[in-house]
């Protein structure tokens, strides 16, 4: 069985979201959490327990936030951004009184908070988007909650074949070797696919992606459209809740399209922002629908940790490589696990014996 709670950063909310609510709670990876904003925008994620008395500090049992600081409801204990307590209504404010707090990062608004292994700090930071001028549309934001593990939902992304046999998608292949750097795995593949409606072909994806992995929780596909002129990119957010279920968050994003390849069913004539509009609505529409299709699957599928791999299945095992560094120990199985991998081999034949070891490899 996989550890529920890998190492990484993962997704907790959209900043528009915490400057709406003021004080958010969450469970994310197994902690109950409060995030907000100071007055200078700084966003804090901490554990939503005062460590005065132990008090719940979610807007539910009263906490709030008030010149930028967490208020605690039960002794009006306040914490700044860091966690530090900075005042209390009656005494000076105890120096070790701390909240737990998670580091964060932003991300095009979208905010993510760090989760290490043993809580050290984090091991590496996810890059900064380069810059794309102001030509992009507002994200789209969609979240599916499930029974499910980060790893499960990432390992789609080198899984070609699931893209012809679920999705539908004709000439998968492969554009360029999968490249892993440390903490990121890249990927790039082409495919085609005609969407339909009422039986009714109305449009053809002609699609190369390229698909940048930064640890189980955040994932960036950049893809772009050939027949039409395109470019979109989609972020798969795949967030551990309680140890069994997760939540997967899609966001979308199109680039204004100025000028059409070819004509799309008399969008041509329509203002260049609403165009755009419709288009990633059409988009969302569909890696929603692909994400259900998948959800089905992941949310009654086991692991598999000796699975019968064909050779169009190599990478799986290269993607289960990477994955084990974010794990306890660098290992992805236990060892008891490993042992009978090698007494299975030591007791086949050369021919399946070859197949255990490089499943284990």
């Amino acid at each position: 069985m996989l550890n529920p709670f890998p190492e990484g950063w993962y997704f907790v909310a959209e900043r528009k979201a915490i400057e709406r609510a003021g004080l958010l709670q969450r469970t994310w990876l197994g902690n109950q959490v409060v995030v907000w904003c100071n007055d200078a925008g700084d966003v804090c994620v901490a554990e939503a327990v005062c460590p005065h008395l132990g008090a719940d500090l979610s807007p539910d049992a009263g906490g709030r936030v008030r010149n930028g600081c967490l208020v605690c409801p039960f002794h009006g204990f306040e914490y700044d951004s860091t966690g530090r307590c900075v005042a209390t209504p009656y005494a000076p404010p105890p120096k070790s009184a701390r909240l737990r707090v998670f580091e964060t990062t932003e991300i095009a608004g979208m905010i993510l908070a760090w989760h290490g292994i043993g809580d050290r700090s984090p091991q590496w930071q996810i890059p900064a988007l380069p810059p794309r001028g102001h030509d992009w549309s507002e994200l789209e934001i969609r979240s599916i909650r499930f029974a499910g593990h980060p790893q499960e939902t990432t390992e789609n992304s080198v899984d070609l074949g699931h893209l012809r046999y679920v999705h539908g998608y004709d000439s998968v292949g492969r554009a360029g070797p999968l490249v892993i750097e440390g903490s990121c795995l890249k990927c790039s593949f082409d495919f085609k696919r005609t969407r339909a409606f009422a039986g009714l072909e109305i449009f053809k994806y002609d699609v190369s992606a390229v698909s940048s992995i930064h640890g189980l929780g955040y994932s960036i596909v950049d893809i772009r459209e050939h027949s039409i002129g395109i470019d979109s990119r989609l972020w798969v957010l795949a967030t551990p809740i309680d140890g069994t279920d997760i939540e997967v968050t899609l966001v979308s994003q199109v680039r204004l399209l100025r000028s059409p390849k070819r004509s799309i069913a008399g969008m041509r004539f329509l203002p260049l922002r609403l165009r755009t509009w419709i288009l990633n609505k059409i988009l969302i529409s569909a890696q929603r629908h692909d994400v259900m299709q998948d959800v089905v699957i992941w949310r009654r599928k086991t692991f598999r940790p000796r699975p019968l791999l064909c050779r169009s299945d190599g990478e799986i095992m290269k993607f289960r490589r990477y994955c084990e560094q974010f794990y306890p120990g660098g290992k992805l199985l236990l060892a008891d696990e490993r042992l009978e991998f090698k007494e299975s081999a030591d007791s086949s034949s050369p021919e399946q014996a070859d197949q255990v070891r490089a499943r284990t490899a």
